[in-house]
């Protein structure tokens, strides 16, 4: 009998024993050497916490909102594809348990369950969904149109995927959706990802994606979609600040900071490392989220003390769906939730704005990690301060606002 599992480590390791190699290896893997998967976690231990002592801590909040939405943590589901290959019941099961913790769920467009069945599990639940712009821009019309109509609170234009990154787990799979599977919002076997479409000897999912993704989408597109729909629109996949800026000046409102779970080109920064600089560059004009490397709740604690509004997880929903379901999801989320719980209150923290003064960082090995002092930052809202603070205590150098280097 598998232990009860105390961390989320545990819940992946059960899954491996019960998930088919290749779905499991689908699920894990990243692209190319894996180097960036293996930074997206160990990034984390680069930035330390420095606790406060003797504040009244018996009372945290942890609540927040996401795009106006009021939700009970700033963790949030990421669109992890096709989950019924953890689970049967898949993306049902995920939206019930994220609804019954009282947080978000992004539902990918490849899911194996539909944008009207998931808003039928969950009525009242928070959901947002996860867009690619296909070549066909009927497709892509009506997936937003779908989305609208079904209650769901944002879209997250996936910006980082002109192409599929190259998974060589994937390649040495061959893998594909197993035959009782699709992707339930497409109608057609070659768009649902059918098995009965044959895709050869390499990675099916990459196959699929060259032959209907928009490999020609730019900025302008961005304005395109803002003309078929009101709500609101966050750029999933930016890791430069330069990017950004101009994703705010096309009219995004969010950015989640993301290298799609090191899925796509090995090699990029962890997400974590490049958070304050995109928090910095978008100078509080938009909700800021990031992704990937998520595994405890001081994780949680260090991405909000940079500046990110909430936080989104994808692998470890998984491990609890093959785990056990909703249930496992659930467990999955309350385990967050309750080690972000107590980060906050052993770093001395009641309430998410007081968090800023708790985080300090490291430039690289040779740099000594110096502490975020009192009055860098007195609010949760004053971006500019803190990220300024930052580069000037630990890199022994002084930036004016605009991250210049200055005089003195």
């Amino acid at each position: 009998m598998f232990p009860r599992p105390v961390c989320i480590d545990d819940f992946e390791k059960y899954a491996k024993t019960v998930l088919q190699k290749s779905i499991y290896d689908y699920y894990r893997s990243g692209a190319n050497d894996q180097e960036t998967l293996a930074d997206n976690i160990a990034a984390f231990s680069r930035w330390k916490l420095y606790p406060r002592m003797l504040r009244n801590v018996s009372k945290i909040d942890l609540t927040t909102s996401v795009l106006g939405q009021r939700i009970s943590m700033p963790i949030c589901v990421s669109p992890t594809a096709m989950q019924r290959m953890a689970h049967v019941d898949g993306e049902i099961a995920t939206v019930r348990a994220c609804h019954s913790v009282g947080t978000g769920m992004m539902l990918s467009t490849w899911a194996t369950s539909s944008i009207e069945e998931v808003a039928q599990a969950a009525p009242e639940g928070i959901r947002w969904l996860q867009l690619y712009i296909y070549k066909d821009r009927e497709i892509t019309k009506q997936l937003v149109e779908r989305a609208e109509r079904n209650g769901y609170k944002g879209i997250f234009l996936t910006v980082d995927t002109p192409y599929l990154g190259n998974r060589f787990d994937d390649v040495r799979n061959r893998f594909q959706l197993p035959p009782h599977l699709r992707m339930k919002n497409f109608q057609t076997n070659d768009l649902a990802f059918s098995s009965e479409e044959g895709y050869g000897d390499n990675s099916g999912l990459a196959e699929y994606t060259a032959n209907a993704i928009d490999s020609s989408i730019n900025w302008k597109d961005i304005t395109w979609l803002k003309k078929l729909t009101t709500l609101p629109i966050v750029a999933k996949g930016i890791l430069r600040a330069d990017d950004a800026r101009e994703a705010v000046e096309y009219g995004v409102n969010g950015i989640l900071v993301s290298n799609h779970g090191a899925r796509q080109l090995d090699g990029v920064p962890a997400t974590i490392d490049v958070l304050p600089e995109i928090v910095e560059a978008v100078e509080g004009k938009v909700e800021v989220f990031l992704d990937g490397g998520i595994r405890k709740g001081t994780d949680v604690l260090k991405a909000l003390a940079l500046g990110a509004k909430a936080v989104f997880v994808g692998r470890p929903i998984i491990w609890g769906l093959a785990y056990q379901g909703e249930k496992g999801v659930k467990e999955v989320l309350e385990m967050l939730q309750e080690e972000f719980r107590l980060a906050m209150a052993l770093t001395g923290n009641q309430q998410m704005e007081m968090g800023r003064e708790s985080i300090a960082g490291m430039k690289d090995n040779q740099r000594q990690c110096l502490k975020l002092r009192d009055g860098v930052s007195s609010s949760w809202n004053n971006l500019e301060a803190s990220v300024t603070g930052l580069k000037n205590l630990c890199w022994g150098v002084k930036y004016d606002k605009t991250g210049k280097l200055g005089g003195g």
